[in-house]
């Protein structure tokens, strides 16, 4: 299976999720998952959740502009990076962002 398009086709659904049905990205986390948003940490499935709900906009779109993936481990995992523009509702000008995240196999 090649790494690059189970990349792609992870980010396209996880931002997809996140624009039309944030509550909705819950399940694609673990007990044992981290985020760290701005420096703060949040671990497992409901907090990270509740982290992403609370953000301060309701709408918003993401526009991918790279996808950078790299195999890690010998479970078959990977380390995926991604950067865009994120749009949100009633704003002129869209945001840039980075994410980092490993997924495990």
């Amino acid at each position: 299976m090649d790494p690059n398009a189970v990349a792609k086709a992870f980010v396209e659904h996880y931002y997809s999720t996140f624009d039309t049905n944030r509550g909705g990205l819950a399940n694609l986390y673990q007990d044992g998952s981290m985020l760290t948003f701005e420096g703060q940490p949040f671990q497992g499935a409901q907090n990270i959740a509740a982290k992403l709900a609370s953000l301060p906009f309701q709408q918003c779109q993401h526009t991918i502009t790279t996808v950078d993936c790299q195999p890690s481990g010998p479970a078959g995992g990977m380390l995926v990076f991604v950067s865009g523009n994120l749009q949100l509702a009633g704003e002129q000008h869209a945001l840039k962002f980075s994410q980092g995240d490993w997924e495990a196999n």
